[in-house]
């Protein structure tokens, strides 16, 4: 066996891209969609409404925290928001929960609605507007600023959008940072930030980035069969910094040959036991159809998703909707089923993510939904048998561990070659998030360790999610 080999370690390896797939053969890679589970809040509260969205969920410790956009548009009185008349109103709002299923609003004392600061709202639009948290891990970093956020801010520079950054020793005491604002839109065809901007700390490049909202020209040749698009569409672009002040110009992010279409938030995000997978969870908004004919916007939407290895990058081979609105006629408009950024485990087996219902309704809600733990995508065959073969790798340990699923007909089972040995297991069968794979004649894989290996995986009415060697 000759040539480079990809080096993964003990890394855990999801099968969400072909990064480490040569060739299928009666398989294919398969998305799998979270389950709907329970409201996670119900939009009820007079500071929140039907234009309370996109949350930001975070575990951290033993809890679970939320931060969210809480408000109302122009339509607020006709739902039944009468105390806060005809005129939009933008918050902050914060909960909490020790499971991720079951949220409470504590009462923070901090701002005052309508005579009573008896509320969960850490500010408002006057000083920012869609708030995105995350817990910063760039070494070094001072206890009062372990949270920091991008937001879009109150002012306009030249008819142009701001963000500007802020900092809290506890994510719900803030400030603005001293270079505020953090960046001016660009002086081009949308400069401007009103859809949630979403920022993380990359510890694999050691640096911070930001996705914001973008616009492309449709091309030409698509101006006939892509009319949704008009003259152009929604896009995501990217900026980097090292220091949370200075940042790069933007640049579009890159989702190869696939079809352009309106993309309206990201919720960008690295997989929190794979950190070197990002996940993104666009909102796909279709611009020229409308489900109900008095419809007083037009405009359907849903969420999708892709990956990447490197942020800049996008695997959009999925297409097709990750979270559709369903049977709730009420989820048939325009910019809902948006998901919030974070994905958290909330039990044995269980991650979870968060998005938003009912959008412009009195019903107006987040629910939560559910996958498997590595649970996105698998490499997956029906009753006729399918196998792939992994390019060359190296890693690190003596036991492969899998995440799989059989039915109770198929199997998974697998060689793997190092050029001068071949192992083999037997027919795996079962529903496990970590089985160790057995060897023939109970070999360990540590001859193996370090060495230019591909496996060959048979599967038979399976689902392989991940692997990784311990």
């Amino acid at each position: 066996m000759t040539g480079s080999a990809i080096d993964i370690g003990s890394r855990l390896e999801l099968f969400v891209d072909d990064y480490l797939i040569e060739s299928m053969d009666g398989a294919d890679l398969k998305l799998h969609k979270p389950v709907a589970r329970e409201i996670a809040l119900q939009h009820d509260q007079l500071w929140e409404g039907d234009a309370t969205w996109c949350p930001v969920i975070i575990k951290d410790g033993d809890r679970y925290r939320m931060w969210y956009r809480a408000g109302t548009d122009t339509r607020s009185a006709a739902i039944g928001r009468k105390s806060l008349g005809s005129k939009p109103f933008y918050s902050v709002g914060y909960a909490e929960s020790t499971d991720g299923i079951n949220w409470e609003r504590p009462n923070l004392g901090l701002y005052e609605f309508e005579g009573s600061t008896d509320n969960n709202v850490l500010m408002d639009s006057t000083v920012c507007h869609n708030l995105s948290v995350f817990i910063d891990g760039r070494p070094g970093t001072p206890d009062s600023e372990r949270y920091k956020a991008v937001a879009k801010g109150p002012e306009k520079i030249s008819d142009r959008s701001t963000l500007r950054g802020l900092v809290s020793a506890d994510g719900i005491h803030w400030n603005v940072v001293e270079s505020d604002p953090l960046i001016v839109a660009p002086d081009d065809n949308w400069p401007m930030f009103d859809s949630p901007n979403i920022s993380f700390w990359n510890d694999l490049e050691q640096q911070y980035e930001l996705f914001a909202r973008g616009w492309l020209p449709t091309p030409p040749q698509l101006h006939t069969d892509h009319t949704r698009l008009g003259s152009g569409y929604r896009t995501i672009r990217r900026s980097v910094s090292k220091d949370f002040v200075n940042w790069s110009d933007f640049e579009m992010i890159d989702m190869g040959d696939s079809d352009p279409e309106h993309l309206y938030t990201n919720a960008a995000t690295p997989y929190f036991r794979a950190p070197h997978i990002y996940l993104m969870f666009p909102k796909r908004f279709v611009t020229n159809r409308t489900f109900f004919e008095d419809a007083d916007a037009h405009g359907l939407s849903e969420a999708t998703f892709m990956t990447s290895r490197d942020t800049l990058h996008w695997d959009r081979r999925f297409m097709e909707g990750f979270i559709r609105p369903g049977l709730d006629p009420d989820n048939w408009n325009e910019r809902n089923m948006a998901i919030g950024t974070g994905v958290v485990p909330t039990g044995p087996g269980e991650i979870s993510l968060y998005y938003v219902e009912n959008w412009r309704h009195a019903s107006s809600r987040t629910r939560r939904g559910v996958l498997r733990t590595d649970g996105f995508v698998s490499v997956n065959a029906g009753w006729g048998e399918g196998e792939f073969v992994t390019k060359p790798f190296t890693f690190a340990g003596s036991s492969l561990v899998m995440n799989y699923s059989t039915s109770v007909a198929g199997h998974v089972r697998f060689e793997i070659d190092d050029g001068e040995t071949t192992l083999a297991s037997g027919e795996i069968f079962g529903d496990e998030i970590e089985r160790t794979v057995e060897w023939d004649g109970g070999a360990d894989l540590s001859t193996m360790a370090g060495k230019m290996v591909r496996l060959r995986v048979n599967l038979k009415e399976a689902d392989l999610y991940s692997i990784h060697f311990v």
